[in-house]
């Protein structure tokens, strides 16, 4: 059943015009049936999103259709980032600066305009969408995760939570034109990273804490969205 929640009328939306709220709550209530019927998509812990306060979301990144597969998870809703390129593309360009995407530079979330924005987003209590691999996986497996999104975390002291996603990459794996239509999809969304669990960790302790939390709920997924046995 689709939900609509309480975040999303929360003190996140106030900052954007009741349209845009609605618009953003019917594309997500959309593609959920979409990819329910195209992908029997299966979604496992959203009730690990924090219900309010803002949040570094952090999955594995296997396709162009992850931001909307994760993005659909939550009744909150989700900033995510987007090259500046992709500004310039007809219609993508219009739909994602509706959709007020963080646009950042070739080089990622490394670019200053990345850092600030998405901290701006953290700080007024919104979820931020990334994925620290950096780039799409040439293969679906998950890859080492990349230092950016630390300094995001610390310095707004956000929970991070972890997303492990899968099936995606059939869909669509890296270098094919248009996705398939098929393959299962399954979202395991994990218990949040909070900062007091962080805060004593080197940048590398944060990395690896991430990194095995990732990778756990990445075979969660794989295995049909069951915890590993114990």
């Amino acid at each position: 059943m689709v939900e609509m929640g309480t975040g999303w009328m929360s003190r996140e939306g106030s900052k954007r015009s009741l349209f845009k709220r609605c618009s953003y709550q019917t594309l997500r209530i959309l593609l959920w049936f979409v990819f329910k019927i195209v992908y029997r998509y299966e979604i496992y812990g959203r009730e690990n999103y924090p219900r309010e306060g803002g949040g570094l979301v952090c999955s594995n990144h296997q396709s162009h259709l992850d931001p909307m597969l994760v993005g659909s998870t939550s009744t909150r809703r989700m900033n995510f980032l987007a090259k500046k390129e992709l500004f310039a593309v007809p219609f993508l360009g219009r739909l994602i600066s509706f959709l007020d995407a963080i646009p950042i530079d070739r080089e990622g979330v490394s670019s200053l305009g990345g850092i600030k924005e998405t901290m701006i987003r953290l700080r007024r209590g919104e979820f931020v969408l990334m994925f620290p691999e950096g780039t799409r996986s040439p293969d679906g497996e998950l890859k080492p995760i990349l230092p950016g999104f630390c300094t995001m975390a610390r310095r707004t002291r956000s929970p991070l939570i972890p997303v492990g996603l899968d099936g995606a990459f059939r869909a669509w794996p890296k270098g094919r034109k248009f996705p398939r239509i098929g393959p299962k999809v399954r979202i395991v969304i994990g218990a949040p990273i909070q900062p007091e669990e962080y805060a004593s960790l080197s940048d590398e302790g944060l990395i690896d804490l991430l990194q095995s939390r990732m990778a756990e709920l990445f075979e969660q997924a794989r295995r049909g969205g069951r915890p590993s046995p114990q």
